[in-house]
């Protein structure tokens, strides 16, 4: 299961140098005091670092601070991706149960501005930032919704626009969602005329939207304790005010428990086993640790060098002392007298007997008289 402390995100980085982009933002997030500090890993240390890096991953690594005590690490790996582009993978952890009211990871990682199309999913092609319109034809939407929701890295949600909307309704629910919930929904909306054709491509999901509502997806495999009417909306008003019903739907369901996502875990091994941004306070600790470690496996080294020095002498001890009382001992000589049989003649002896045994008469039987 996904541990309470970690936070998640995955996408794609269109064309363009993706570390050149990082590399300028958590710049920028430092020097405005968002982080504490980032540090980009050597290409060399990160290809044999860990089998999470792959051999052409780029890792940066972040820390900073939430409600002022709280230190949140922060490892993103970026690996070529099809046609030019560049996949994404984030994993943060916080000292306490993650909240999602603290800042978004991607965020901080990413620059906000539009200019940067960092913010695509990387298995269907969908933004995290702004509405996706579903597709005309009902079976593309059917293969859409099977591909987006699988590997359970997004929280999905489709919104059915009752009537065509204006600039007002077009804001993508985002907006309202508490900051670590913002790059990780995947909003789909369906135009008025596609209500049927959308609860059609569902069916497989075991989910309906009503008719200007709202549904968040199960995803695959979906959460425990996910029931479809829990998280179902009855109405959603696309005129520029909070979906308050739906903002508390995707809420909760964020909140339930998840197993990890696909390849989310040895990311997750790489930042707990192979961070490299350490504080000088962490650094001396880290030192200590190894001085103490170094001192045990000495003391360990010297306690078997002397038990086996002292099983060495005892050892002499008891063989000197079995040969003084071996020389002490007083020799028993066999009598002069008593003849000693060599072997071949006990040899001899035994077969005349046996062969006596076998030549002796047998008496005839009362039968035979």
């Amino acid at each position: 299961m996904t541990p309470a402390t970690v936070w998640l995100a995955r996408g794609r980085h269109a064309e363009g140098a993706a570390e050149d982009v990082l590399r300028r933002s958590l710049e920028q997030r430092k020097r405005s005091r968002a982080i504490d500090d980032f540090l980009e890993l050597p290409e060399a240390e990160t290809e044999g670092a860990s089998e999470a890096a792959a051999p052409a991953e780029r890792v940066f690594q972040a820390r900073w601070r939430v409600d002022e005590t709280v230190t949140v690490r922060a490892r993103i790996g970026v690996t070529p991706g099809p046609d030019g582009g560049q996949e994404w993978m984030l994993v943060a952890e916080a000292e306490q149960p993650w909240n999602d009211d603290w800042p978004s990871p991607a965020g901080l990682f990413w620059p906000e501005g539009p200019d940067v199309a960092w913010d695509r999913d990387g298995v269907a092609e969908l933004s995290l930032r702004e509405v996706n319109p579903l597709p005309h034809d009902d079976k593309e939407t059917r293969r859409l919704f099977r591909n987006a929701v699988r590997g359970g890295w997004h929280i999905h949600v489709v919104v059915h626009e009752a009537m065509t909307t204006d600039e007002r309704g077009r804001v993508p629910v985002a907006r309202w969602l508490p900051s670590g919930l913002r790059h990780r929904v995947v909003e789909h909306r369906a135009a008025p005329q596609q209500h049927r054709g959308l609860n059609w491509a569902l069916r497989d999901l075991g989910v309906q939207v009503p008719r200007g509502g709202a549904v968040v997806l199960p995803g695959n495999p979906a959460p425990d304790g996910y029931e479809a009417e829990d998280f179902s909306v009855r109405a959603v008003f696309l005129d520029g005010s909070e979906p308050t019903d739906l903002v508390d739907a995707v809420t909760r369901y964020a909140a339930l428990p998840r197993p990890l996502p696909d390849g989310a875990e040895d990311a997750l091994t790489a930042l707990r086993e192979d961070w490299h941004l350490l504080t000088l306070q962490e650094e001396l600790e880290r030192q200590r640790g190894l001085v103490a470690m170094y001192a045990e496996a000495l003391e360990a080294m010297t306690k078997s060098r002397d038990l086996y020095r002292e099983a060495a002498e005892r050892a002499h001890e008891a063989l000197a002392a079995y040969q003084e009382s071996a020389e002490a001992a007083p020799v028993r000589q066999r009598p002069s007298d008593t003849p000693v049989a060599s072997p071949l003649q006990q040899l001899t002896r035994t077969f005349e007997r046996f062969k006596g045994r076998t030549q002796r008469p047998v008496a005839p039987s009362r039968d035979e008289h």
